[in-house]
């Protein structure tokens, strides 16, 4: 018989506080024209991205991360001190070591919280959040932070037609709480790493060291099968959570996709056949593909404007590079 005592963790957990923050900087699909031969009306009728957010030098991955930490915390209506854990998913922090959550709790003024960066891409909120439900439950922390951030205008090709468009910056972030009743499901996750190529830094870090590279890495994609691959593949997963969390499409109140293209969202809403009542996260028109971000910046807004309330029952699903995903139910806070 084991000799270790059984955990003490809360019965369940659930989103309490949420907070985000854009750049100060609005960019108009007029500026990334400059540098591509294509319209105002394509990249609307292809993506349905009309502006984006681009940071200032000033507004690193950890300033965005702090500020929207910072709302959520307030949100939830507890001391930084009690944060137990800061996880953070980003790609856009670009040193190797130390992970920036380190940075990001010792600013928020946590005591000695455990952090830790993850790479999961657009799915990297959906993975945050899975692990803080785990920490709550197991009792190693009764309050976590999940931040999403990026600073993706740092590895954008402005002059590559297929992605130049695509990408914003921000930074969104959730606090993770004990709960008395269910209102996070199972997660549904897993990668597809045979469809890797499919999103990819165009240079790796060492071959750009290596090989004197004059221009610096950008994200690049093949748009044409990442679309195919989310709005078939990604409808799937997205039942799945919903039968996992025993939740029909008509007992659903908000949907909240990672806001990669207007026309995924539009395609999964028709395929998961959501009735009219459910609200839709289009957050991707005026604040572009965020990548981790923008689960959670989108959340946070539909909150503020009143589209969703307190105690909704929302979908949320992160797909991307990897080729990752993550979906599940929650209880808005």
């Amino acid at each position: 018989m084991s000799k270790i005592k059984p955990s003490k963790g809360a019965p369940y957990a659930r989103i309490v506080g949420v907070g985000g923050y854009r750049p100060t900087r609005v960019v108009p699909n007029e500026v990334i024209l400059e540098k591509i031969d294509s319209s105002d009306e394509w990249i609307r009728s292809r993506s349905g991205i009309e502006t984006r957010h681009w940071a200032s030098p000033e507004e690193t991955v950890a300033a965005m991360s702090i500020e929207a930490s910072g709302k959520a915390i307030a949100d939830a209506g507890i001391d930084a001190r009690q944060i137990g854990a800061v996880v953070v998913s980003t790609v856009s922090h670009f040193s190797q070591t130390p992970a920036i959550a380190t940075e990001i709790a010792d600013k928020l003024g946590t005591d000695k919280a455990a952090a830790f960066d993850i790479s999961a891409g657009c799915a990297g909120f959906g993975y945050g959040l899975t692990l803080a439900k785990g920490m709550i439950v197991e009792g190693s922390a009764e309050y976590v932070l999940v931040i999403g951030v990026e600073r993706l205008s740092d590895l954008t090709d402005l002059e590559d037609r297929a992605t130049a468009f695509l990408f914003g910056d921000g930074a969104g972030a959730v606090v993770v709480g004990p709960s008395r009743e269910p209102a996070i499901g199972p997660t549904v996750w897993g990668s597809e790493g045979d469809k890797a190529e499919t999103i990819k830094q165009t240079v790796p870090w060492d071959t750009y060291a290596a090989e004197g590279h004059t221009k610096f890495p950008a994200i690049t994609q093949e748009g044409q099968a990442v679309f195919r691959w989310a709005v078939f593949e990604m409808a799937k997963v997205a039942q799945q959570a919903l039968d996992a969390a025993g939740i029909t499409p008509d007992e659903l109140d908000v949907f909240i996709p990672h806001q990669a293209n207007v026309r995924i969202i539009d395609s999964m809403v028709k395929t998961l056949k959501l009735p009219e009542h459910v609200t839709v996260a289009r957050d991707i028109r005026t604040t572009g593909n965020t990548s981790a971000a923008s689960i959670p910046l989108a959340m946070e807004r539909l909150l503020a404007t009143g589209e969703a309330k307190s105690g909704d029952t929302a979908l949320v699903i992160g797909f991307g590079a990897g080729l990752v995903y993550a979906a599940t139910v929650v209880t808005l806070p």
